[in-house]
């Protein structure tokens, strides 16, 4: 992939809208995976579009969000889709690549929450069905596609380095960790059962404030890891940064790169339904097997890091594998151009 995989960056557009995006915030992936892709000495860069195998439409939904919707005063992801759809029909009458694949072999990546909503809505169904979709939000409930969407890491881009993996795993205190407000359905019902209920099962809504985050996490044996509003969250990338077991407690999240990384390895996946029961299946975790997964933690956290310039199997390089898997599996007879 490294000498062959060639991506077209439309020139089309001014930033903000275009070519620009967020750095720092939950959202930041978007920026940093936007500088990646144009950086002129990226051996991913597409000298001429006729060389390309991809086509990336560089629009910022965040900054969309952010510039159109202020004040936000509605919730309609019309503006949102005009935006898009008029990007679209420029690159679509001034090149023929759109066109002839029906936007099979065309990406847009985003990590905000309304990004799945540009091919969910009546209109951006039609006209962005085929295009391969990179998103945080990997929501198999709500028509994220495996086979041709690509599901990325959330991460939360503050500043904060995460520079040590915390404690020996033969002496981590806490059995398990989670600090976080009441968001979505999955959320409520697991503060309810875990705040402050159990003194293994470390739970706050809100952490005090003699109290570190991160210090927290790489303490502890397992992170959990619940659904907020989305089935993405910036704790999972968190998790793993500092040695921490994932426990993914979530009913539909297609998890990033599961093409090449085994999650049950280095992780746990809790169901919703199952939230009473989270104490007894770690509980149920030998010694052993922590360990095994523990050591699988560390050796995946090369995955999850972001690094400038990009290096070999880093998240930038993950991604685009990714991206580069769902278009080896285009097939004229998959493409829907009705």
């Amino acid at each position: 992939m490294l000498k062959r995989f060639k991506i077209w960056t439309y020139k089309e557009g001014e930033p903000p809208l275009a070519h620009d995006g967020p750095m720092a915030s939950i959202y930041g992936i978007d920026g940093h995976f936007m500088t990646e892709v144009e950086n002129r000495s990226s051996p991913f860069r597409a000298r001429h579009p006729e060389e390309a195998h991809v086509f990336m439409l560089p629009i910022s939904v965040v900054n969309i969000v952010h510039y159109l919707y202020r004040p936000l005063i509605t919730f309609s992801r019309a503006q949102l889709l005009r935006v898009t759809i008029d990007y679209k029909n420029i690159i679509a009458r001034k090149y023929p690549y759109w066109n002839r694949s029906s936007g099979a072999d065309h990406f847009i990546a985003s990590c905000h929450d309304w990004a799945p909503d540009i091919s969910r809505k009546r209109s951006g169904r039609v006209i962005f069905k085929n295009i391969i979709r990179v998103l945080c939000n990997a929501d198999t409930s709500r028509e994220f596609n495996p086979v041709k969407d690509v599901s990325i890491p959330e991460m939360n881009l503050l500043g904060v380095e995460l520079t040590s993996s915390g404690q020996d795993p033969n002496h981590r205190s806490i059995l398990a960790f989670f600090a976080g407000g009441v968001h979505g359905s999955v959320r409520k019902v697991f503060l309810k059962h875990w705040k402050g209920k159990d003194e293994e099962i470390k739970v706050y809504e809100e952490l005090p404030k003699d109290f570190n985050y991160y210090d927290l996490m790489r303490s502890s044996k397992f992170c959990l890891c619940p659904s907020g509003y989305e089935v993405a969250s910036p704790r999972l990338v968190e998790s793993i940064n500092t040695g921490c077991v994932p426990v993914i407690i979530s009913d539909y999240y297609y998890l990033p790169f599961s093409d090449v990384l085994d999650w049950s390895k280095f992780s746990l996946h809790i169901p919703s339904e199952r939230i009473p029961e989270i104490k007894t299946i770690l509980k149920n975790v030998s010694h052993a097997r922590y360990l095994k997964m523990q050591e699988r933690v560390i050796q995946v956290q090369r995955h999850f890091m972001l690094n400038h310039p990009a290096k070999p199997f880093d998240v930038f390089h993950m991604i685009l594998h990714s991206i580069w898997l769902r278009r080896l599996n285009i097939k004229v007879s998959s493409i829907d151009i009705q």
